[in-house]
């Protein structure tokens, strides 16, 4: 594309042939005989080729440029355009031709070919041109029209193709980026910006384009195909431009605009899809999780992070990302769906980056947001149900917990749930066998109550993640609390409610032999609990508990008790103490 400034060289305007700008016909002679055996009476017109599309035709006033061979009945030649190189640019129907050519160009298309015969009255009648035409020279004349405008004409718009969605129209002072294929109104290549591998990249109505240009552009959506027809008086006029670009020459550009922006512009939202229920919104200082998709504004995909299978992972507002989408992503609600338009200098700027963003490209991210959380954040718990009935004894630390859960990510994917093993998951609370955020949002629970627990990362699978989890991913889950059991202390498997018996092993001896068999101890220990006189650790089969108790007691591993081995827990962390000391 050329600029409207000056051109570093023009063409030299040569003199029109004299013979074609002499005023009207000198005289009025008799003219050759027609095919018809008399003299011609009028300028008799052959149009062997007519171009299939004629959207103007030559009238009396118009501007026009042609190429022409003269020749006499004979067949000999007595003047051409093509011989000079340089085409005949001239008002045609104002007396500045001989009057056979004035006639006989009405009425042409560009690119039409026409045979004029022109009788010598028409000519240059009974008195001819000295050494050039003889008097009453009946003339020939081969003639394609190349180009034809008006003073009146204006810039000549037609879309081609106009995109269903149009985020933006061009404005003066918008900054465009477009391709283009550069013709003569005949059809002629004089440039194209596909050839230099770029797009050309300018201000609209800033004096940087020539004036059809400017107004061409005006009103044009990104991704619209058009049609500008420029006059010479809105393009290169009288000059033309460097050899390339003839004198008077109007103008035929195919553009495909790609995008447009102000250097006023600012980040643009639009929210696409808004989840209900949203109660937090992203702030500076948030870590995210988000997918996305990015074109520029022609929708050419240039990067998706779905083609990863990963989300992209940052901390917002604080410089990790580029400043657009810095400012895009604040006040997004999790599971949110926005669309965010970014100005190339809140993107990557005059530059570009990489092969597939363009210096001074607009972006678009079609944006999901999957969550966001702040390295602060505490569990947060809400209660969907609560039991009726009083509720004494709720869940603490160290109880054994029966409970149901539903866990999936903040946008709904579903991950896990107890529901798919046909049983409650089962936990100690304190004992570091749930997540840290779980842990705390079970504990103060009644049977029967359900809740809905938000875990951030750090309180959960951290940047890791974990089987089937996403790295720094929050987790949602919703919980309800089967049962409740007191726990034991740490590093009990059995606890006496009231004082254990005076003669304890004497009570396990059930044969009186001197000895406790494993058989023994399972039958006693049973025997209490089915009393209510201690209880087993929770949450583990009581055979193995049981089992883990004699191996305990049973110190030299001969596998029966002794009264010198039989020690009670109580008994042996007193004596540890003193050992301390």
């Amino acid at each position: 594309m050329f600029r409207a400034g000056p051109p570093s060289h023009t063409l030299r305007r040569l003199p029109l042939l004299q013979l074609l700008l002499l005023a009207q016909a000198l005289g009025r002679g008799l003219g050759r005989a027609n095919p018809a055996g008399g003299p011609l009476e009028d300028v008799v017109i052959e149009r062997y080729h007519i171009p299939r599309v004629c959207p103007r035709e030559v009238q009396m006033g118009d501007f026009v440029r042609y190429h022409y061979n003269g020749t006499f009945e004979d067949g000999k030649k007595f003047d051409s355009s093509y011989d000079r190189h340089t085409l005949v640019a001239i008002v045609v129907g104002v007396g500045r031709l001989i009057t056979g050519m004035d006639r006989g160009l009405m009425g042409m298309c560009v690119n039409e070919r026409r045979r004029l015969i022109v009788p010598p009255h028409l000519g240059y009648g009974s008195i001819g041109v000295a050494g050039l035409i003889p008097p009453d020279a009946t003339l020939y004349f081969d003639v394609v029209l190349l180009d034809v405008w008006n003073k009146a004409d204006t810039v000549q718009v037609t879309t081609l193709l106009r995109p269903p969605h149009c985020p933006r129209m061009v404005q003066d002072s918008d900054f465009v980026r477009y391709h283009y294929n550069g013709t003569l109104l005949d059809g002629t290549a004089f440039d194209t910006s596909y050839s230099r591998g770029g797009t050309y990249d300018t201000y609209v109505g800033s004096g940087w384009l020539i004036k059809g240009m400017d107004q061409g552009l005006l009103g044009m959506c990104p991704g619209e195909r058009r049609k500008i027809i420029i006059p010479p008086f809105l393009a290169y006029g009288e000059k033309g431009y460097g050899t390339v670009i003839p004198p008077q020459a109007s103008l035929v550009f195919h553009v495909l605009l790609i995008d447009v922006h102000n250097p006023k512009d600012t980040v643009q939202l639009e929210t696409l899809e808004l989840p209900p229920g949203c109660v937090r919104r992203a702030v500076a200082g948030d870590f995210m999780r988000y997918h996305y998709n990015g074109s520029l504004m022609d929708g050419t995909l240039f990067d998706s992070s779905y083609s990863r299978n990963h989300t992209y992972n940052t901390y917002v507002g604080q410089g990790y990302i580029i400043p657009g989408m810095d400012q895009g992503l604040q006040g997004s609600c999790a599971g949110e769906r926005r669309r965010i338009t970014i100005p190339p200098h809140l993107a990557y700027g005059e530059n570009g980056t990489g092969e597939k963003i363009p210096g001074s490209a607009v972006l678009i991210f079609d944006v999901h947001v999957i969550d966001f959380h702040n390295p602060a954040d505490p569990v947060e718990i809400k209660t969907l149900f609560r039991p009726p009935e009083p509720c004494n004894e709720t869940a603490k630390l160290g109880d054994f917990v029966r409970y149901h859960y539903n866990c999936s990510l903040l946008d709904g994917t579903r991950l896990f749930s107890s529901h798919d093993y046909g049983a409650p998951q089962e936990a100690t609370l304190g004992a570091h066998k749930v997540i840290e955020g779980l842990d705390t949002g079970l504990q103060g629970m009644c049977v029967g109550e359900r809740r809905q627990v938000v875990v951030p990362p750090h309180l959960a699978h951290g940047e890791s993640g974990a089987r089937g989890v996403p790295g720094s991913a929050v987790l949602l889950f919703e919980v309800e609390l089967v049962s409740r059991e007191d726990g034991l202390p740490t590093g009990y498997l059995f606890v006496w409610h009231e004082d254990p018996p005076a003669n304890l092993f004497e009570d396990l001896d059930l044969n009186k032999d001197g000895e406790v068999s494993p058989e023994e101890f399972s039958t006693f220990i049973k025997a209490q609990v089915s009393e209510g006189k201690g209880r087993l650790l929770p949450g583990q089969d009581p055979e193995k508990t049981i089992g883990d108790m004699f191996q305990n007691q049973d110190r030299n591993q001969d596998g029966k008790i002794t009264v010198e081995e039989l020690k009670l827990k109580s008994d042996e962390d007193q004596e540890r103490v003193h050992e301390e000391l």
